[in-house]
């Protein structure tokens, strides 16, 4: 059984930086004047960005690592500043159970899993 964990301080350059790479600009993520206007009050990170972070948690403990599957779901924001602590927990390879929670709050804003060969 295998647990990994690290605290992850989010950034509006984080986002935006994600933004480009990924080409996913929508106003959501990278305009906090459109943010500010929305029912998040601020901008919000990108949902495959939360996951990236969790994967690069498993491809540092296990070089070589790759996604068979994965299923996912987003049911709180992430902010810009606020602490998320990432955690993996599963037999690698195998399952990984993933899950990210807002430090100050513990509210969930991913909770999944992979399938890693």
């Amino acid at each position: 059984m295998h647990e990994l964990s690290a605290i992850w301080h989010p950034t509006q350059a984080d986002f935006d930086l994600f933004a480009q790479v990924s080409g996913d600009d929508n106003p959501i993520h990278v305009d906090p004047e459109f943010s500010a206007k929305s029912a998040f009050g601020r901008t919000v990170s990108h949902g495959m960005l939360i996951y990236s972070k969790l994967w690069g948690l498993i491809c540092a403990a296990h070089p070589g690592a790759r996604s068979l599957s994965q299923t996912m779901m987003f049911p709180n924001p992430c902010f810009t500043g606020e602490d998320i602590r990432l955690e993996v927990r599963g037999a690698l390879p195998g399952t990984a159970r993933m899950r990210a929670v807002r430090v100050k709050d513990g509210a969930e804003v991913f909770v999944g899993k992979a399938e890693v060969a």
